[in-house]
């Protein structure tokens, strides 16, 4: 594929490329032009395409606004931005994507605090609207349901409260909030010391959602989880809905017993206990109102996990195609992941 010259000298376009480390990113994003250029080619891969009149073919470039192309037939301009989690948005192309980089190549995240420090922003308000709008890009519309084909033997389903301790209230915790989690337990191969094979238990994916108080684990998992999957949860009456709709369903009486989480439910109670632990460790807690978005960026990482510096390359991709939210929407909660009240 030939040099596109947009892109610092020598540098081919590759469409499945991304920065493996620093030095890396910026000799890939040096400036607003390169940024520009590749957020171009991730919306149009085979060619500019005017979305007012469809034309095809090499648009109008401005040289002091490389965000907008110009249609050489209708003459509409187009904004790069127009229909990813940039829009409207005064920030320039390359904090977004170093802010993209930070988010995605950190393995345990990054807080609002330490994202304003590191990309020198002014306004803490700047730094935690970008955050929240990476985020809503974590999540493909569409995505595929849990289960399927080995190397996935059977899914795990709970229910966990999140929450913490909050400041004013006395002792204990407040403000928890009902969570249901499910993850693919996974099997492959693995050779011994004797040459021999033996097999190895890991988790897959993971879907989490916010419930409510009176959500319904069955409705979470008829919504994450294909029919036709085995799914293990502890001991839940109302099974019967999902054998009826064509799941496996195996109940296991817990019953607080360490013992037979460890041994029929072990993956999902990791995830909970890991997703606590991240929230109060990096982000020192977490609203509520905002909870879901926060749980989409673990599920992110999570499942992104064997794979943490192609998660830049994912995370803008993904952004493309999702409507991020207002700065008004982002403490009114009118913006759909924010209700707590999800249909499950």
């Amino acid at each position: 594929m030939e040099d596109d010259p947009r892109l610092p000298e020598g540098q081919a376009w590759e469409k499945h490329s991304f920065p493996r480390s620093l030095p890396a990113f910026q000799r890939m994003f040096p400036d607003e032009a390169a940024c520009a250029a590749y957020l171009e080619r991730a919306i149009w891969p085979d060619g500019f395409s005017c979305p007012f009149c469809k034309w095809i073919g090499e648009p109008y470039r401005f040289t002091n606004r490389v965000g907008i192309l110009r249609c050489r037939h209708c003459r509409g301009d187009t904004r790069l931005t127009a229909r990813t989690v940039m829009k409207d948005s005064h920030t320039p192309l390359s904090v977004w994507f170093w802010g993209a980089y930070l988010v995605s190549s950190q393995t345990p995240g990054i807080s609002a605090v330490q994202f304003q420090r590191q990309l020198g922003l002014k306004r803490y308000e700047t730094a935690f609207q970008i955050l929240h709008k990476l985020r809503a890009g974590m999540v493909r519309p569409g995505r595929d349901q849990l289960g399927g084909p080995p190397p996935v033997d059977h899914i795990e389903a709970d229910d966990t409260w999140v929450g913490g301790r909050s400041q004013g209230k006395g002792r204990g915790n407040h403000n928890l909030t009902l969570v249901s989690g499910a993850v693919e337990v996974c099997w492959r191969k693995r050779k011994s010391s004797l040459n021999q094979r033996r097999l190895g238990r890991y988790a897959g994916r993971v879907r989490l959602a916010v419930v409510g108080e009176n959500g319904s684990l069955g409705k979470f998992i008829k919504t994450v989880v294909k029919p036709g999957t085995i799914v293990v949860t502890d001991g839940w009456n109302s099974g019967d809905t999902l054998r009826t709709a064509g799941y496996q369903h195996v109940s296991v009486p817990i019953r607080g017993r360490r013992e037979e989480v460890e041994k029929y439910l072990p993956m999902i109670h990791l995830v909970f206990s890991n997703l606590k632990t991240w929230i109060r460790g990096i982000h020192h807690g977490v609203s509520p109102q905002h909870l879901q978005t926060y749980l989409d960026e673990y599920a992110f990482r999570f499942n992104r996990r064997f794979y943490p510096f192609s998660a830049f390359r994912s995370l803008l991709g993904i952004a493309s195609s999702v409507n991020a939210p207002t700065y008004a929407e982002l403490y009114s909660g009118d913006w759909e992941p924010y209700k707590v009240d999800a249909p499950f």
